[in-house]
């Protein structure tokens, strides 16, 4: 509805900068949601968009920017004069202000900072050192904090001198004089309190927070798991630096479920959407699986070729092998073995990064964590056996009474598709536990990876298989 919207009004906006209507272009922007305002916006040329941003004030122009597309922000800052854009990131949230300036040259950054006011441009400096899947890297500095000693009446004055530059006020952090976390007040709390109560009286002392350096996905995880509308990071001295806020924690569970999508279809994870993406950074995202896959596939081919050889009249390691075996058996049979395996491989192997994804990443290496495993493993191979084992009932009666290829030959068949289901599911449970317990995102181990190593077992388990049963 808001894309339909935003098409209709378009062409008036368009009319607008052609006319230079300055009367209009202000009051498009008061008038709509910034959020529409900058939907708008993204089809516009950039010298088109400042042309319109430049009849808003400064606090709303900021808002609109900072609903624009971050690729698209960008784009647009690339020719801005240096007092514009310091102006421009001044007025920003500071995690957004970062996100920003992560993205352009270096030496614009170096150039841009003496124009930014002190303050600023020590919290910028402090943000960008963080690592970019650190909590530090999605956290705010603009959060409420108070003194335990104050009173109510006293908190809610000083409250209203802090609420101009906070990104919430509804938790109020208490810290010491050092900056070390001691308490939290929620905004409800201390409206209901009695005036002249004192906040070390009111205050919640066991505050959950989480490490300046701890992984980005674990702070959401507990966000998340405690309900909470912000999580207080500290540093190693417990000192409070900075807030995570549920919507940058949404930000963060939207890129992460994209990047197991992507990882999970043998596609290296995009920057931006599709669509923003250029070709050849497409190309390459794509095509460095692709090679993979396909170095994975001519081992496949390497295995057949290695028993083709050996299964030709009296090539056979034991004795001479059945006439027609490679042609009657083998390469009717192989689509179906290597689809039973890799299905079942795909199926764990997904249903396992799902379960980590919802995890924290300490959970694989707690203190019961290889216990764990254990019984998840043990529990996965239960319902491998019973899914093989059933997949290797029909396959024979199929092979049996359709395609009448004898008793021997069906239980070839049958076996190794029991197995190799077995061995699917083994892999596809197995790999991304090892994966997680390294440290590394188990959703690398992507589903066609997993077929393509189950590929090459399949061959080998049919025609040891074949060669030792026939």
């Amino acid at each position: 509805m808001t894309d339909a919207y935003s098409s209709l009004i378009l062409p008036d906006v368009r009319l607008m900068v052609a006319e230079g209507d300055r009367h209009g272009m202000s009051e498009f922007c008061k008038v709509l949601h910034p959020a529409v305002v900058a939907n708008i916006l993204e089809e516009l040329e950039p010298h088109e968009v400042w042309a319109i941003l430049d009849h808003a004030e400064l606090r709303l122009r900021v808002e609109i920017f900072e609903y624009i597309a971050l690729r698209r922000q960008s784009e647009m800052v690339e020719k801005l004069d240096k007092r514009r854009l310091s102006e421009l990131l001044e007025g920003m949230s500071a995690d957004d202000r970062v996100d920003l300036l992560s993205r352009m040259p270096y030496d614009r950054v170096e150039d841009l900072l003496p124009l930014i006011a002190q303050a600023e441009r020590n919290d910028i400096r402090r943000l960008l050192s963080y690592d970019e899947h650190s909590a530090g890297s999605i956290m705010t500095t603009e959060y409420a904090s108070l003194p335990a000693r104050i009173t109510v009446s006293e908190a809610l004055h000083q409250l209203r001198q802090q609420a101009p530059d906070s990104e919430t006020i509804y938790y109020i952090y208490i810290v010491n004089s050092a900056r070390r976390l001691e308490g939290l007040i929620s905004l409800r709390e201390l409206i209901l309190a009695k005036p002249d109560a004192k906040l070390s009286e009111l205050m919640q002392r066991d505050v959950i927070r989480m490490r300046v350096d701890e992984d980005r996905e674990d702070v959401v995880q507990e966000l998340a798991r405690y309900n909470f509308i912000a999580m207080p990071i500290v540093d190693n001295n417990d000192c409070l630096v900075g807030i995570v806020t549920h919507d940058d924690a949404m930000d963060v569970v939207q890129e992460e479920a994209t990047e197991d999508a992507y990882r999970q279809g043998g596609v290296e994870p995009l920057r931006d959407d599709y669509e923003d993406t250029p070709l050849p950074v497409i190309l390459w995202k794509r095509g460095i699986w692709l090679l993979l896959l396909s170095i994975v596939a001519l081992m496949t081919a390497g295995v057949a070729h290695h028993y083709e050889q050996a299964t030709k009249p009296g090539g056979a390691r034991a004795g001479e092998a059945p006439e027609g075996l490679t042609s009657a058996l083998i390469f009717l049979f192989i689509p179906l073995v290597m689809a039973s395996g890799g299905n079942a491989g795909s199926q764990s192997s997904t249903l396992f990064i799902r379960m980590f994804a919802l995890q924290p990443t300490d959970a694989a290496v707690a203190g019961t964590g290889f216990r764990v495993d254990r019984e998840l493993v043990l529990r996965e191979l239960a319902v491998a056996a019973c899914l093989g084992g059933a997949l290797a009932l029909l396959d024979f009666a199929v092979i049996q009474f359709w395609f009448n290829l004898g008793m021997d030959r069906s239980f070839v068949v049958s076996l190794t598709v029991f197995l190799i289901v077995i061995l699917g599911t083994t892999a596809g449970t197995i790999l991304p536990i090892l994966l997680r317990r390294a440290g590394m995102d188990p959703a690398i181990m992507s589903n066609p990876l997993i077929a393509a190593i189950v590929d090459i077992l399949g061959v080998v388990i049919f025609y040891e298989v074949a060669l030792f049963l026939l």
